[in-house]
């Protein structure tokens, strides 16, 4: 934990019992906490677990950045040459905490942010936290993660369902699976790397559930990252990327509609509109042509101890992974504050702020095509400036 103030705190513009907090001390956390330290503003980093980048710490091992190692460096610090190009989950974590240290951070860990609410004098915010802590902030910035709470869907007879059943939140390695009928559920970037780990590790049988067939890209092709090109069309229509994706998903990737994923009808951009991001090819491609990967029908519900299918097919695998992804639990922070939409997800994101609820940001509740620490990285600085003015 990194617990020293900068030097320059004398120069702050928030008084010395209002500093900025930033709830969560993952990388865009950390980002944003350098950001308003290198224009003289004190930032307070709250964390509710013991140590820097915790969500990471808890991803499944073979876990690596689908995006290059350049395009993922936070502020103020490059990642090391040696990561390779594509940055391991440990590696990442180590990034993480020597970005805290080499940016004096001042970061507390084991406090959890509870609820944050206008100041009496409605000139900051006042946030409740564990043990009984009530602290007043000029500003704040929610950075609590995108993969927050594992979300688990309310299946028919699923409390009835003896088998082994996990959340990918919980899965680390094939291990415990080699030798066994695995069914995956959900074919997002997680539950695809996962099933091709499964087969990698030794299970028997790997089974994948889809319900909406993704869009598949290799992450790279004659050294040109997929990130690239999600970077080049951020800003540019829906419609005409839509188009322009087609033509290269037939070069690039097979048809693998004959092994039960079709070609999504939906453009690709469309979709990451919708917070779906092109699953990138790890081994999934391969795995289902070879049929080590089956793909099967969504998961409809559990009966009689076996999981059904939308297809009216019943299945009894040994073990369940769920995929299923996330919510970003926000509610009971600052839902009451009215800055939420009808999903959960911040209303704003970046340096602006709610209308209603001006000094509050919220950075990392985005899925962006051109990279998640890309963004992070952006976002930081333009908080940074907005808080800077703000306070000005």
């Amino acid at each position: 934990m990194a617990d020293s103030r900068p030097s320059s705190v004398h120069l702050s513009p928030t008084p010395a019992d209002r500093p900025v907090y930033v709830i969560g001390a993952g990388p865009g956390g950390l980002a944003a906490a350098h950001a308003l330290r290198s224009r003289g503003i004190r930032a307070v980093v709250l964390e509710k677990s013991d140590q820097v980048g915790s969500s990471w710490r808890r991803h499944y091992d073979r876990l690596h950045l689908h995006t290059t190692r350049r395009l993922s460096a936070l502020p103020g610090l490059r990642m090391p040459r040696r990561f390779g190009r594509w940055v391991s989950r440990d590696d990442v974590v180590r990034y993480l905490e020597k970005y805290a240290e080499h940016h004096e951070l001042e970061i507390v860990t084991g406090v959890e942010v509870f609820r944050i609410e206008r100041s009496a004098d409605g000139a900051g915010w006042l946030l409740h936290a564990s043990g009984g802590r009530e602290l007043t902030g000029s500003a704040v910035v929610v950075a609590t993660g995108y993969n927050h709470t594992p979300r688990v869907p309310d299946w028919p007879g699923f409390d009835g369902f003896g088998g082994d059943f996990t959340h990918a939140a919980h899965y680390r390695n094939a291990e415990p699976y080699a030798g066994r009928d695995v069914l995956v559920v959900g074919v997002g970037n997680t539950g695809a790397e996962i099933a091709v780990d499964l087969v990698e590790g030794g299970a028997a049988r790997v089974r994948l559930a889809v319900r909406t067939a993704p869009h598949i890209v290799r992450r790279s092709t004659a050294g040109w990252a997929a990130q690239y090109t999600g970077v080049l069309v951020r800003r540019l229509p829906v419609r005409l990327v839509d188009r322009l994706a087609r033509p290269l998903a037939r070069i690039s990737t097979p048809d693998l509609s004959a092994h039960g994923l079709a070609r999504p009808e939906t453009g690709l951009y469309s979709r990451v509109r919708e917070g779906a991001i092109p699953v990138q090819d790890v081994g999934l491609i391969d795995a289902v042509r070879k049929g080590k990967v089956e793909v099967v029908a969504a998961v409809e519900g559990f009966e009689d101890g076996k999981v059904a299918l939308a297809d009216g097919s019943r299945i009894s695998p040994d073990a369940v992974i769920a995929a299923t992804g996330y919510v970003r639990a926000l509610e009971g922070l600052v839902g009451h504050l009215e800055v939420l939409d009808g999903r959960g997800r911040p209303v704003v994101h970046g340096p602006r702020t709610p209308a209603n609820a001006p000094g509050l940001y919220f950075t990392g509740f985005t899925n962006p095509i051109s990279g998640m620490f890309r963004e992070l990285a952006i976002d930081a600085e333009r908080i940074a400036g907005a808080v800077a003015r703000a306070l000005a």
